[in-house]
């Protein structure tokens, strides 16, 4: 008899999600997200009890273990609901129109994210955390329940019409507005905004919690350069000094944690997304080219260096995330008690404490007590190079490999690999890698040929060879932003081709009548099509979309993609003008469209000393309304405005030019910088 057998399995235990597979032996009779769920609903007339989260999600493992392992809280909910579990990271949609819901209901949203809905999936309650039994007036799971359950049963009506009202909300709060003029104005409003809330004194924006949100330095970046505001660029210099010397940086391992939980970026949260890598790395990269300052290249590398060490499939795609936990606390896997490193450092341990911050009594304080446990968080105390001590944090990186690591979620998205591959073309061209480069190009491979379905749309998920879900607005725009970092790394057509026909099957499927993209592109399995512009972790879809047909609209020629482009900014004009800081993506896209571009055309031998010796001298400048194009016979078939364009006597040449109005050729590299120089002049 096998003792060790779970007691409880659920339906859970037939999905991929690690999500959902963590919730597969809890006695709540939980079903996946699915139109026979809903119909079992109807059948047995019950409500629905909605629970949203992410593997990785902290507060998600404490409601499970308190309330949904537990027979009793089970029994109430399996009595009234019918139980339904959703991974947000595999149904961004759903989560998007029910945190949108809780949002309207109570003001705030986050993760667990539970809802009550009837069984056409309306919902009538929206809460977050619920703890097992009520107390200091937060309502329990058990008390709720029986409450509702009884509701249910003795005043449907009320429930009912309370679901349609916010239905109804839901539905007209993301309803497309009526396009308006753009006015480039509101870009200087988000750079004034977003600059009253830098804290000068830490770096960063806003109070604790204080998150990374790269897609806020890219916009300064690009503000700073295009605008000429050195402030914009000292706001960014400053965040990502701040961000890399704290505790939010693995010291050891690399890459970031999701975000600080203080204002001086020394104690974070300790799990780790893979968009964040991805949009940090790009940050820090374009920090680097626009500042001169080495430790941010040095820095990208090493998130890069993480992501091909600890976050990749053997068949070439990244993984989503890493947990905050391991042995049943949060951060336990990245602490360091004083003893252990005196133990593995030796002689160098002192002058290594030192600079990393380590204390006897430990730095790092209980989130619940608030007191020292004596464990530190390693950050950077002094004005050193890190290289001093790479021998000292290889060792200890070795000795924390032996450690039970924090569990990992090993599913692959479509949009997330997107942004990874972006951020790994641009690590490899800038910081002369090889390996980045390969890494996103089987990366690419990997997701266009595993990720799609029958008729070649892509799908969102893929796990251990189970490819599902259908792809969203995000997939598309995210892996044609990673396709097109791709191609101008690799100046291998086929990326073009991929990214210009992964647009038009965007164009086709989530444009909506106005110019807007939605989510989804049916709707006919939720209670509304949500259509979003504002950043949250992320920049948004639509913002994304924007950029994307501004940059191939550049490198082809083709002005439609810039009318499309167009019709985004003007689509969203009425939010922007109400709040441009919540769409700073959006705006940064405007920003390029409204300054003067470079299209720079490469025609030669690619391999050749004279091709390096050009990009060499393309590449070291920030320019982030540069579009870089090398002819051959299939280039001029995606841009054919590269036709005639040759190389002279053999050599390598580029033709430079601006807003499609290209000077002579020259085969003489300091020739383009002189060119590219006067271009930048006011």
């Amino acid at each position: 008899m096998n003792t060790d057998a779970p007691a409880y399995t659920n339906a859970l235990i037939h999905e991929s999600s690690p999500y959902l597979l963590q919730h597969a032996h809890n006695p709540v009779h939980w079903l996946p997200w699915s139109e026979d769920a809903f119909a079992l609903a109807r059948m047995q007339n019950k409500p629905v009890f909605l629970s949203i989260g992410y593997s990785t999600c902290h507060w998600c493992h404490v409601m499970e273990h308190e309330s949904f392992e537990d027979p009793a809280v089970a029994e109430v909910i399996n009595r009234y609901f019918i139980a339904i579990k959703v991974d947000r990271e595999e149904r961004p949609d759903i989560d998007a129109i029910y945190m949108q819901a809780a949002q309207m209901i109570n003001g705030s949203g986050g993760w667990p994210l539970n809802l009550l809905l009837t069984p056409d999936k309306k919902p009538f309650y929206a809460a977050t955390y619920l703890p097992k039994e009520s107390r200091f007036g937060r309502i329990g799971l058990i008390e709720l329940a029986n409450r509702i359950g009884q509701m249910w049963q003795q005043d449907r009506q009320r429930i009912e019409e309370s679901a349609e009202s916010i239905r109804a909300a839901v539905v007209n709060n993301i309803a497309p507005s009526a396009p308006g003029a753009v006015n480039p104005a509101w870009i200087t409003r988000a750079y004034r905004d977003t600059a009253a809330r830098f804290d000068v004194t830490h770096g960063g924006f806003g109070d604790a919690p204080k998150f990374p949100t790269a897609q806020r330095l890219l916009f300064l970046l690009r503000y700073g350069k295009l605008k000429r505001e050195p402030q914009a660029m000292t706001m960014v210099a400053k965040s990502l000094t701040a961000m890399q010397r704290g505790g939010i940086h693995d010291q050891l391992g690399g890459g970031f944690h999701r975000y600080a939980t203080d204002a001086t970026w020394l104690l974070p949260h300790f799990e780790k997304m893979l968009y964040d890598q991805a949009m940090l790395m790009m940050a820090y990269l374009e920090g680097w080219q626009a500042t001169g300052d080495a430790s941010f290249a040095a820095t990208a590398r090493d998130i890069a260096d993480y992501l091909l060490r600890d976050m990749r499939d053997p068949a070439g795609g990244f993984y989503a995330a890493e947990d905050a936990d391991s042995e049943g606390e949060e951060g336990k896997f990245y602490l360091w008690r004083a003893d252990e490193l005196r133990a593995a450092l030796g002689k160098r341990a002192e002058a290594f404490m030192a600079a990393y911050g380590v204390q006897a009594e430990g730095n790092f304080a209980d989130e619940a007590t608030h007191r020292k446990t004596g464990a530190n968080i390693l950050h950077r105390t002094g004005s050193f190079d890190p290289a001093n001590f790479a021998d000292e944090r290889q060792k200890l990186l070795a000795l924390r490999d032996q450690r039970v690591r924090p569990f990992r979620d090993d599913k692959v998205l479509t949009d997330w690999n997107g942004l990874t591959i972006a951020a790994l073309a641009m690590a490899g061209r800038l910081l002369h890698e090889p390996r980045y480069l390969q890494a996103a190009t089987q990366a690419a491979t990997f997701i266009l040929h595993n990720l799609r379905d029958d008729h070649g749309d892509l799908l969102h998920r893929w796990r251990k060879g189970d490819a599902a879900v259908a792809g969203q607005l995000e997939d598309y725009t995210y892996l044609v932003w990673g396709l097109c970092e791709l191609y101008e790394a690799s100046f291998d057509a086929r990326w073009l081709r991929e990214a210009l026909a992964l647009n038009r099957m965007m164009l086709d499927r989530f444009k909506g009548a106005e110019g807007g993209f939605y989510q989804v592109s049916d709707q006919s399995e939720l209670i509304a099509r949500p259509m979003e512009v504002f950043d949250n972790a992320l920049p948004s879809g639509n913002a994304v979309a924007m950029h994307n047909l501004l940059r191939l609209s550049r490198l082809t020629g083709d002005a439609a993609l810039a009318k499309e482009a167009s019709a985004v900014a003007e689509h969203f004009a009425g939010i922007a003008e109400r709040a441009p800081a919540g769409v700073l993506h959006l705006l940064s896209a405007l920003l390029l469209a409204t300054t003067p571009s470079k299209e720079i055309v490469l025609v030669g031998d690619r391999d050749s000393d004279a091709a390096r010796a050009m990009r060499k001298v393309i590449d070291g400048e920030y320019r982030p309304n540069q579009v870089v194009l090398w002819h051959d016979a299939e280039i001029e078939s995606l841009a054919p405005f590269t036709k005639g364009q040759k190389a002279m006597h053999g050599k390598v040449t580029a033709y430079v030019c601006e807003n499609f109005q290209c000077n002579l050729p020259t085969d003489d590299p300091q020739r383009v910088q002189q060119m590219l120089a006067d271009r930048d002049q006011p």
